[in-house]
């Protein structure tokens, strides 16, 4: 055996204890940072692979590629891991993490990008905390900061729960298929604000934004719209949704796109931003059967697959 192999495989004796690979920047028999772990795991993996991170701030940019499917990030916790970068310029340079694979877990991590956040300024740049292009993804108890374009919910099936998304322009946006259940939403901009802006282009395209039981909560003086449509079919449902007062009274931007194609739909919401009265007249309202059809775990999960990821923990 030559000597580089070697080496490997006895350093990946330490970090596989019981099944799981270790970041640790502080211990020699580790992985001194969340990417050379991810390197470590084997294209095309078939079987789940815990990677987890020791508490600390990460200051790395971070992909989980294509081919290194079923892998679970557990963090020591939201406030305790932290991957932070400061990129800014397009939606797909510019994330602080990518996670392009499918059947990825994560638990307990902070992500940042750190590019005009805190916001020291109202600098209208692409500056992605987080992009999800990967199908049957599932984040638990984790936070995405940033200011514009926070979180790029690209493309697949995903399910976020009690997560933080922060934010002041487009900060959730995409087209992805996705259940956010009991998650804090909060705008920093003291101007105005779109929470979410859906990509759905397809009429025929199953996908769209369900926020169900979340927050939206005033960190900041700014106002803000729930959404604006940033393709032509696009979807975007709150349901019994806490609704602060920063909330502007017509709820909705068509940006331009024909209204009669949009779907934004507000259902037993409550809270002082709760006010319908004033809410642009063409916010849809669906049938009971029709409402379910989105606001259930069936939506993205028909195949079961949230139940066949490890136990988070």
């Amino acid at each position: 055996m030559k000597a580089s192999v070697y080496i490997l495989a006895l350093s990946l004796c330490f970090t596989l204890a019981n099944g799981v690979l270790y970041v640790n920047p502080g211990n020699p028999h580790n992985f001194p940072t969340i990417q050379s772990a991810i390197d470590a795991v084997p294209s095309d993996n078939s079987q789940w692979i815990e990677i987890s991170i020791k508490e600390g701030i990460y200051n790395e940019k971070v992909t989980i590629p294509s081919d290194k499917p079923f892998i679970y990030l557990k963090g020591d916790g939201v406030g305790r891991t932290t991957v932070t970068w400061g990129d800014n310029g397009t939606i797909e340079t510019s994330p602080t993490i990518s996670f392009l694979a499918d059947n990825t877990l994560v638990s307990g991590i902070k992500f940042v990008n750190s590019f005009n956040y805190p916001p020291k300024n109202n600098n209208p740049s692409w500056a992605v905390a987080a992009r999800i292009a990967g199908d049957k993804l599932a984040f638990y108890q984790c936070s995405f900061l940033g200011f514009q374009d926070t979180l790029y919910d690209e493309r697949g099936r995903h399910y976020f729960n009690q997560c933080t998304i922060e934010g002041a322009v487009d900060f959730i946006f995409g087209n992805g298929q996705s259940i956010y259940e009991q998650c804090r939403i909060l705008l920093n901009t003291p101007e105005i604000g779109y929470i979410a802006a859906h990509g759905r282009y397809d009429p025929n395209d199953s996908s769209g934004f369900v926020f169900k039981k979340c927050r939206v909560i005033r960190k900041s003086e700014g106002k803000t719209y729930l959404g604006r449509a940033w393709k032509e079919y696009s979807r975007v449902i709150f349901y019994k949704s806490l609704m602060a007062n920063n909330i502007l009274p017509e709820g909705w931007d068509s940006w331009d796109k024909d209204v009669k194609n949009l779907t934004f739909v507000e259902h037993h919401c409550y809270g002082p931003g709760y006010d319908t009265s004033k809410r642009v007249n063409w916010v849809k309202t669906l049938r009971p059967n029709e409402l379910m059809a989105f606001v259930d775990i069936s939506y993205i999960d028909s195949e079961r697959w949230i139940g066949q990821q490890p136990t988070v923990h």
